[in-house]
């Protein structure tokens, strides 16, 4: 079965360098799970902040196009890991692990079809 692991940060948290110290920690954090999933993991990516961000909004069947993120919240879709996992549970045990800087969430979806 074949799960999407969504990341939820503050990207503020990593500050305006995008080298700096916080990005070199997670990276390599990131890089040793990757290792770890082995050949549980399909695909993923870590990606460019909100200010990096288009979204497309249809309202009444016409579509505008709007600089940055439709919604305001205080975590941010850092990146994601496409997983496929025997079941739910070994997701749940897969994102568990899942390194994030400090606070953060990880958001398990199942993908239609499921494989």
């Amino acid at each position: 079965m074949q799960y999407l692991l969504l990341i939820y940060e503050d990207e503020r948290l990593y500050g305006p360098d995008k080298n700096g110290p916080a990005i070199q920690e997670i990276v390599a954090k990131h890089m040793a799970f990757n290792k770890e999933l082995g050949s549980a993991r399909v695909g993923g990516a870590g990606l460019k902040s909100t200010s990096a961000a288009t979204t497309i909004r249809t309202s009444k069947g016409t579509k505008t196009v709007h600089d940055g993120p439709f919604a305001e919240t205080k975590e941010q879709l850092g990146g994601y890991y496409l997983i496929d996992v025997p079941d739910l549970d070994a997701a749940i045990a897969i994102a568990k692990k899942l390194p994030v800087l400090q606070d953060g969430s990880v958001e398990i979806r199942p993908l239609l079809g499921g494989a």
